[in-house]
């Protein structure tokens, strides 16, 4: 994972700056704070959990704590795809508990202030509800959706994922 830095213009402070781990979903891009991701693995087998929902792949192991493992294509209702070398799940803190979310591939790690974070589109793009969009970015020639993924899940759901813990 490479680290690309945004360099910083005159005028802004480094509490101006947040950080951010940008990855991939098919040709999308999308970004969530660095401070949520505890840490990034490999693809591991998967204990299948019956009847969940689909975009829930089941459990792992990780370091003695059972973790749920969330497929971010299901979940945005995207095209499903064969994992390969660079599909990895992303283990986040979500509301004060591990969550591992798949993803097709992790870029980089991100730097960038805080003014350059443009408003959410007013609808939805990709399948991904625009409650849990929280801003856009443009690097480079791509723009990145800002995601919280706090807000993904209904409180039903969260109560769910509490009982693997």
């Amino acid at each position: 994972m490479a680290t690309a830095m945004v360099p910083v213009k005159k005028g802004e402070s480094q509490q101006d700056l947040i950080q951010l781990v940008s990855f991939n979903l098919g040709a999308e891009e999308y970004a969530v704070e660095v401070l949520k991701v505890r840490e990034i693995i490999r693809m591991t087998p998967i204990t299948h959990v019956p009847n969940t929902p689909p975009s829930v792949e089941g459990i792992i192991n990780l370091r003695g704590k059972v973790i749920p493992i969330i497929s971010l294509r299901n979940r945005f209702s995207m095209c499903g795809a064969e994992g390969d070398q660079h599909t990895r799940i992303m283990v986040m803190d979500i509301d004060g508990k591990l969550m591992g979310f798949i993803v097709d591939g992790v870029s980089e790690v991100i730097r960038i202030s805080s003014g350059e974070i443009q408003p959410p589109p007013s609808i939805a793009a990709g399948g991904v509800d625009q409650d849990f969009i929280c801003g856009v970015i443009k690097h480079g020639e791509q723009l990145l959706l800002m995601l919280q993924l706090d807000r993904m899940f209904s409180n039903e759901e969260h109560d769910a994922f509490s009982s693997f813990a």
